[in-house]
This record gives structure tokens, C-alpha cells and sequence, in this order.
């Protein structure tokens, strides 16, 4: 199963990596790959894993390269106590996705953003046509969210 998992230091706080991630209906603006991202349901939650409460967002994201479009739709966690994120696959062409995303304070400022994504395709077809630029764009996720904090934020 493919997956791909980076961290890297940003100049920017682990809030407003946060805050930028779980932004999700701007990823259309900036996001590779993504074309359209509609939010379905949102839920205030507190349980034993989000103690000081978060959100679950139902989320159906866009996709598309070249002739192939897609759907599919994820529940995401949000959990702004702890600065994580996570989303699971519910429904569209995966057998399996999951991506999660943390943001940590850096030693010596900014913030150390951990991304990792795990999927496979139901269709091996689809995985061959897709599978490769799928791997290129989650490549660029983190410089796509980067590029986006810089513009927001600022670079100094």
C-alpha cells in the first residue's frame, strides 16, 4: 500500500499551521490535484481522545487530472487542543486513505509539521492511471500548504 510521511520545519506558529489545515473548504484555492471540496456535516465532539473537545467534519473532495475526475468523502478530526488532524476514508474509489497531519512546536521557532497519507485504490486501473500523479501531488501537500501560510502569514 502506497504512503508517503514528511516533517519539516515552517517559520509559522503550529496554530496557524493548524488553522490553515483545517481550513478544508479552501483547498480548492491552492491545493494540487484538488478541485472542489464540499463540507457535508459538522459535529462539536469530546470524548477520551479529544478530552477538550474538537470537531468531525464529512467531508467529499474533488479530484481530478488530465480526463479523470473522482469523488470521495473522508471524516476528519479535528482536534485543536492537541494541533492534529486526521481524516479517514468513508466512501468513493479507495479500498483505503488515511492521512493525518500534526503540528508540534520547532526547537528554535515555527513549527515542525508532520504529514503522513496512506491509501490504495479499489481499481487497479485507476491506481495505475492515478497512482503515479496521486504520489507527485502528496509530495507537494506540504510545500502547497507552505506556499499558503507564506501568502497568509507572511514570510518574515
Amino acid at each position: 500500500m502506497p504512503s508517503f510521511r514528511v516533517t519539516r520545519t515552517v517559520r509559522h506558529s503550529p496554530q496557524q499551521m493548524y488553522d490553515l489545515v483545517a481550513d478544508v473548504e479552501r483547498y480548492p484555492e491552492f491545493l494540487p490535484l484538488c478541485e472542489s471540496l464540499r463540507v457535508i456535516r459538522r459535529q462539536q465532539v469530546q470524548h477520551q481522545d479529544m478530552p477538550e473537545g474538537g470537531e468531525v467534519l464529512i467531508a467529499e473532495m474533488g479530484v481530478g487530472y488530465k480526463a479523470i475526475r473522482e469523488r470521495f468523502t473522508t471524516r476528519v478530526s479535528l482536534d485543536p487542543a492537541n494541533h492534529k488532524i486526521v481524516a479517514e476514508y468513508i466512501d468513493g474509489p479507495f479500498r483505503h486513505l488515511e492521512n493525518r497531519w500534526l503540528f508540534k512546536e520547532a526547537p528554535n521557532g515555527g513549527c515542525a509539521v508532520d504529514f503522513f497519507i496512506t491509501y490504495e485504490f479499489k481499481s487497479r486501473t485507476l491506481g495505475l492511471l492515478m497512482g503515479t500523479m496521486f504520489d507527485r501531488a502528496f509530495r507537494k501537500f506540504t510545500d502547497a500548504f507552505e506556499g499558503r501560510a507564506n501568502r497568509m502569514y507572511g514570510t518574515a
